[in-house]
């Protein structure tokens, strides 16, 4: 694919070559696969459960696993026009040449996805039809507790913890291909293992049926469980986006699951047990990772970050070295009081990246029946300490559509934002609060798995009457999901294997990119449900709690008693605690307290049992001290101008991209940056003309404030080890204290012409009528959007042809500028961008 990079549009999504990539030797790779993730580069690169079995496989040397992401559509339109095979990021090896090609299923509305990149690939979608020559085709993730409507298509999923049952598929899939093994005993063998489920090996016996085993011995799946996270290592050094990524940070996954028990939640339940990570391991893990990537911020993750046990032990362990680099830290997943009044203080002073709460309901009578735990004086004491500590606005998140919720419920809501809202005091001057609004969608192995889902029409309604008492009121904002996406979902989450044959003709039929709200287009899934005889109804209505359920062939450890009494206790009212601090409610995950555990295979040898460092909450005792020792971050201590190469893959970063990729390289070399002031310090940096995306230079240059006095070997060096593949810094000047510093007023180009001999000729001939020419006019619009004739023949000083194929240009910026590469096109409006480059090789200053 990467031939094709002049064509792409933003094509660092396809360069692979970020800081942290790893690189292996194909000849010493005795198992090659590529994790995909069925969105775009910017969704994947945040994804961390990737990075997580990455790491997991790469750890062996002859193992190694790249990436790949969903092309956009353009792009895709361009690999089918010059007939390029979807290939990894990092050795561009086309997906048709690896052994393995394990999808990433985070969520039901990315299977269309999964589809077009098999087809991009040239991979056949379903199992029946790839045989020897064909990858191993995987699924992970929290969507394949059910995701039977995506079974014909995938050879193996994993259910449950992937960091030990990847790196053991592949060692079976290294000793099949020693042996000569057929596809299908290798799928017999892989059936033996805990969390493999193989599709293939049950039948599907009609609608309301349960699935068929077709082998005696393999009539459920368990989920696999990882009993302690200390035990596996975390990703410390880990490809860095180029500045496209949704969550560009150092995220940490400080806990795995939850047992708060929210009703509603399938992730609290499908992860349990409870595992936490010391505070110890995290604050290596936060030093070393920010060591390695540069990253400015790092979150701390988990499905319920707040009730972390020792979450003011690690915040104080780790908040002076944050503080001292201007490094903001983020907590997600917080739970209404949650969040002590001395971190809320210690955040504010580095960075506040905004603040969110999950009510999930208006009222107490709704929080009660999903389980939530909290109450409203908890919510609105919870804000005030945001507003108290700088924060001007805040999100909650609330849910629409629960069983047994009613107007007087969504009148709640609007209620409870208003008194959020006035809680604020009159220092608050940007107030903001905002509702963000999700109709409920019922998930399997939750006591909510029998639930009927509110229709579309409902949904409809639901949203209208809030928008409508909401709109009177001011500084209260309401925005929600998108009724036709969680329609979608709900018939997917809880569907059969009837619905591959929907997803594949939805497919065919253009539906891509579900997710995306500006692409969501429910006809192509309607229409291929009436085809298939299918009632979207049949998916989203309530089921019969004594009738066979599509998923009940994959053990999560839960009991359907437990999740019954669950239901009951909802439709009571009635709440049930955190089983990490109370009582074991008997949910059939654990094996402690003398209780076997239902993942029987793994009840023989493990210990499952929640794992927390502390039995009671640090934070609702007395708060450990920090100390803040924040060097002056505003100092200037030396004035640099910074000159390097940008050849090769790195030619494809855009400016915005280039700068974020050296604010990186100098956090990972520790340079004594300077800031500037305000309430999002910036390092202090500047750059000339900016280089058009493609083009390569080989005398580039930046300037650079720093807190100290270098030398300026010194800093070529520090700061040249960090660069990725294609830049190199070669040279430092010193430059006076002034801002102001003097800038290019002519550049030299070299054009050079590949392809066929008879292009070639053309183009060389087409400059050379442009220089005998005395002008060539054409528009040009403006910042403001203005269109204005310019005279590109005005700005080239001279063309000398080199050789046969190659010019040196020479281009006077003295009273305007333009785009080399637009002159170029101009010139040459008939070129093909795979065969033409062009490299900045001089510049002269004022």
């Amino acid at each position: 694919m990467k031939e094709l990079l002049p064509l792409l549009p933003r094509p660092a999504r396809y360069l692979g070559s970020e800081w942290g990539t790893l690189l292996k030797d194909k000849a010493d790779i005795t198992v090659h696969m590529a994790q995909a993730f069925p969105d775009m580069y910017e969704i994947g690169m945040s994804y961390m459960g990737q990075k997580i079995l990455m790491k997991a496989v790469n750890d062996y040397p002859h193992y190694w696993c790249e990436r790949v992401y969903t092309p956009c559509e353009e792009t895709a339109a361009i690999m089918r026009e010059r007939g390029v095979t979807l290939a990894t990021l990092e050795s561009d090896t086309p997906l048709t040449e690896l052994d393995a090609v394990g999808f990433s299923l985070t969520h039901e509305l990315c299977y269309t996805n999964i589809l077009y990149m098999l087809d991009l690939a040239d991979i056949p979608r379903r199992t029946e039809n790839r045989d020897e020559s064909h990858p191993l085709i995987i699924a992970g993730g929290g969507a394949c507790f059910n995701a039977e409507p995506m079974a014909p298509f995938f050879d193996v999923m994993v259910v449950g913890d992937g960091e030990e049952t990847m790196p053991a598929i592949l060692k079976v899939l290294e000793q099949a291909k020693q042996d000569g093994t057929s596809r299908h005993e290798l799928l017999l063998q892989l059936r033996t293992m805990v969390g493999v489920y193989v599709p293939s090996l049950f039948e599907d016996s009609g609608p309301g049926q349960p699935l068929t085993p077709l082998m005696n011995d393999y009539a459920s799946v368990e989920k696999a469980v990882i009993p302690d996270l200390e035990a596996v290592e975390f990703p410390q050094n880990q490809p860095v986006s180029f500045g496209q990524a949704i969550h560009d940070r150092l995220t940490m996954e400080i806990a795995r699951g939850c047992t708060r028990g929210c009703r509603f939640c399938q992730a609290g339940m499908i992860y349990r047990p409870v595992r936490e990570r010391s505070p110890e391991k995290l604050r290596e893990i936060m030093v070393n990772g920010l060591a390695a990537t540069g990253f400015e911020e790092t979150s701390f993750l988990s499905l319920s970050t707040g009730d972390y046990s020792a979450l003011d032990t690690l915040f104080s362990d780790c908040f002076d070295r944050c503080a001292a680099e201007q490094v903001a830290i983020s907590l997600p997943s917080l739970r209404v009081g949650s969040l002590s009044e001395p971190i809320m203080e210690r955040i504010s002073s580095i960075r506040r990246t905004g603040a969110t709460i999950a009510p999930e309901a208006g009222s107490q009578r709704m929080r009660d029946v999903i389980n939530k735990g909290i109450t409203e004086q908890e919510v609105l004491d919870h804000v005030r300490l945001l507003f108290d500590n700088g924060w001007q606005s805040v999100k909650l998140y609330f849910m629409i559509g629960l069983p047994t919720e009613t107007d007087a419920d969504l009148d709640a809501i609007l209620d409870l934002c208003l008194k959020v809202r006035d809680v604020a005091g009159p220092h608050i001057k940007r107030l903001q609060v905002g509702a963000a609004v999700s109709p409920f969608v019922p998930k399997p192995h939750t006591p909510f798995q029998w639930e009927p889902q509110i229709s579309l029409e409902e949904i409809h309604r639901r949203i209208d009457y809030l928008r409508a008492i909401f709109r009177p009121h001011k500084r209260v904002r309401l925005k929600f999901h998108i009724p036709e996406m969680t329609f979608l979902e709900g018939i997917f989450s809880r569907g059969d294997r009837r619905l591959a044959d929907v997803v594949e003709s939805a497919r065919d039929n253009g539906a891509l990119f579900s997710s995306w709200k500006d692409k969501l287009d429910l006809a192509p899934y309607l229409n291929a449900m009436r085809d298939n005889g299918l009632d979207p109804l049949e998916y989203t209505g309530p089921r019969d709690i004594d009738a066979p359920l599509p998923w009940d062939h994959i053990n999560s450890g839960l009991t359907k008693r437990f999740m019954l009494a669950e239901r009951k206790r909802a439709l009571s009212e009635t709440i049930t605690q955190d089983c990490r601090y109370n009582a074991c409610r008997q949910c059939g995950v654990c094996n402690h307290k003398g209780t076997p555990s239902t993942l029987e295979t793994q009840n023989k040898d493990r210990d499952i049992r929640p794992r927390v460092i502390f039995d009671s909450r640090d934070q609702e005792g007395e708060q450990p001290p920090y100390v803040q020792d924040k060097p002056n971050l505003n100092a200037k201590g030396g004035h640099y101008r910074l000159w390097y190469e940008k050849t090769g893959l790195a030619a494809y970063l855009s400016q915005l991209e280039l700068q974020s990729m050296l604010e990186r390289a100098m956090r990972r070399a520790n340079l004594p940056v300077s800031f500037s002031a305000g309430f999002h310090p910036m390092p202090r940096m500047s750059f000339g003309k900016a280089l058009p995306v493609g083009v390569e230079s080989t005398e580039e240059w930046f300037n650079l404030f720093l807190r100290e006095n270098w030398t300026p070997d010194r800093l070529v060096k520090t700061l040249g080890e960090q660069m990725p593949r294609g830049i190199r810094i070669y040279k430092a000047d010193f430059l006076s204290m002034s801002k102001k510093q003097p800038q290019s007023v002519e550049e030299h180009f070299t054009i050079h012409f590949g392809g066929r001999h008879e292009d070639t000729v053309r183009h060389m001939r087409q400059w050379k009528d442009f220089m005998n020419s005395e002008s060539l006019i054409i528009e040009k619009k403006t910042k403001k959007g203005k269109v204005k004739e310019v005279d590109v023949r005005s700005f080239v000083i001279d063309c000398v042809q080199e050789n046969d194929n190659t010019l040196v240009i020479s281009l006077n910026w003295r009273e305007d500028y333009m785009s080399p590469l637009k002159l170029l096109q101009t010139v040459n409006p008939d070129m093909d961008p795979v065969y033409v480059s062009m490299t900045k090789i001089r510049q002269v200053f004022a």
